[in-house]
């Protein structure tokens, strides 16, 4: 008697505006993703493999800002074809270091890097994926940590809630040891506002957080730019911190616009 084997999850892996790293994060889980090979079947992943299986698929990972009128439509095909579909990284889940464009006229900047402008098309702003479709989960980071991307394809893949706690960098700074840079030191740093996931790596080196995993759960932006002052900072200063890798996302991009408004 002939048993039946069930298919196994399709997963695929897309690409927009960005710079990849999110994407060789996952070919950087080596090993495990040996593991993760022999229990679904990766049916798109062209930074990978040249093999393309065509959907609808299980779960669909997205890296990636919107920036052109293109892109703005096949992520709604991408969206149409997948099941789960998560994004992975800051360009996709807050636009990116190229929504830095989004605070001026990028008409302005064209001319300055291409030398045929006529030739580019692109949106007036570089948007996350959310603003254009729904988005089942966001794995933040730049890039994303491997093994929070680990945890949330496990999840997923066997229908549970992905674990990743909603802390901040200060708390991986305890747990690992160091002492508060801008207490003991003066030195200004988004740790008390950015999403845990990089293991506090730039602090651990004597360097205040960047903010590279975006703002953290129910953030108080306004109570940092005041430590920020009372440690020197002009208001311009505070808001180029503001205005990093995660610079469109919602919490800091308002700070930052109500700093440039009291400084004018």
């Amino acid at each position: 008697m002939k048993t039946s084997t069930q298919p196994k999850p399709k997963i695929a892996v897309w690409k927009f505006a960005s710079c990849d790293g999110c994407q060789l994060s996952l070919l950087d889980c080596e090993d495990e993703i040996l593991a993760l090979a022999g229990s679904v079947e990766i049916a798109y992943f062209p930074e990978a493999s040249r093999a393309f299986v065509k959907g609808p698929y299980d779960l669909s990972l997205v890296e990636g800002s919107i920036t052109t009128p293109h892109d703005a439509e096949r992520i709604h095909k991408v969206r149409r074809s997948s099941r789960v579909l998560i994004t992975i990284g800051a360009c996709a889940t807050a636009g990116g270091i190229q929504a830095l464009r989004n605070f001026s006229d990028v008409n302005d900047y064209i001319p300055m890097v291409y030398a045929s402008p006529e030739y580019i098309t692109t949106l007036k702003k570089s948007t996350p994926i959310n603003e254009h479709v729904y988005v089942d989960y966001e794995l933040r980071g730049c890039p994303i940590s491997k093994h929070q991307l680990l945890e949330v394809l496990n999840a997923y893949l066997n229908g549970r809630k992905p674990n990743i706690v909603p802390r901040s960098v200060c708390m991986e700074c305890k747990a690992g040891g160091n002492p508060c840079l801008m207490v003991a030191e003066g030195i200004p740093c988004l740790g008390p506002v950015t999403q845990a996931g990089c293991g506090a790596i730039c602090p651990s080196y004597h360097r205040g957080c960047f903010g590279c995993f975006g703002p953290k759960e129910t953030p108080n932006t306004a109570s940092l730019s005041d430590w920020f002052s009372r440690l020197g900072l002009s208001k311009p200063a505070i808001l180029q911190q503001f205005r990093g890798y995660n610079g469109y996302a919602e919490p800091f991009r308002k700070e930052s616009e109500i700093l440039e408004y009291e400084s004018e």
